[in-house]
């Protein structure tokens, strides 16, 4: 891998983050859902897209696809089972792709949960899960199943603990808010508010996160411990069966969270 590489988050819209992989010459871009916003980084850093890097068809993460191919004429990596935009190179678990001009390989991993096709890019150290996995938080189940989307989340918990996790949102203050509601005692997730609150007051952002950090913090990655399932039963009335059942109830109420 070319050591000379960078990640930096391009903000877009209100809280999306486009993630660009470069080095002093070229870029590729993950999630462009704003094509203004990333011909502004290449100009001003006077790089050339080499590549985009798809997660999922949501308009936020697609939405510059069309603008920057015409631009660059590049190939658009994506979800096979997903109506991409441009797409070029269809992918799912078990293929990779290489971008040479990075000498970097990335692997293929399905997260399905959020949309039924949503992929993750996986190289040592950096993990790009688009809105699978959020700081503190994970995605809201708008096709997939609670099953589909712990499955997904608990694939990423196997990765190495050091790896950085660049999600494609800034939500974390909000998730660790949620989280504090259910585990009010945890030290590691004290500090992390902490941490993450002189970030956001100092303008810098939350992410990357590290494995590490989400299975020590994330509640999404802790339902089978016995502190959520007691959060999940106090929130049902009424005592839970599974990990699963537990992951749905503390999905639900996120989707209702509002932070003070």
């Amino acid at each position: 891998m070319d050591t000379d590489l960078h990640i930096t988050p391009i903000a877009a819209f209100n809280d999306n983050y486009i993630w660009v992989i470069h080095n002093r010459r070229h870029a590729a871009v993950i999630d462009p859902g704003d094509a203004e916003a990333v011909m502004a980084f290449l100009r001003t850093h006077s790089l050339t897209l080499c590549a985009i890097l798809i997660t999922h068809h949501h308009h936020d993460h697609t939405g510059g696809n069309a603008a920057l191919a015409q631009a660059f004429k590049v190939p658009i990596y994506g979800p096979a089972h997903e109506p991409i935009p441009q797409l070029t190179h269809p992918l799912q678990e078990g293929s990779a792709i290489r971008i040479n001009e990075f000498d970097l390989t990335l692997a293929i991993m399905d997260v399905p949960g959020h949309t039924n096709g949503h992929i993750a890019y996986y190289a040592k150290t950096m993990l790009f899960c688009g809105d699978t996995l959020f700081g503190c938080g994970c995605g809201r189940l708008f096709e997939g199943t609670p099953a589909q989307m712990m499955d997904s989340l608990a694939k990423l918990g196997q990765l190495p603990p050091d790896t950085r996790v660049y999600c494609a949102h800034e939500y974390t203050l909000a998730n660790i808010a949620f989280a504090l509601t259910l585990e009010p005692n945890n030290a590691a997730l004290q500090a992390r508010a902490r941490t993450d609150r002189a970030l956001i007051a100092d303008g810098k952002p939350t992410l990357p996160s590290t494995i590490a950090t989400e299975l020590a913090t994330n509640p999404f990655l802790r339902c089978h411990l016995p502190v959520l399932h007691r959060a999940a039963a106090r929130a049902a009335g009424q005592p839970v069966a599974n990990d699963i059942t537990v992951f749905s109830i503390l999905r639900t109420l996120k989707n209702d969270f509002r932070p003070a």
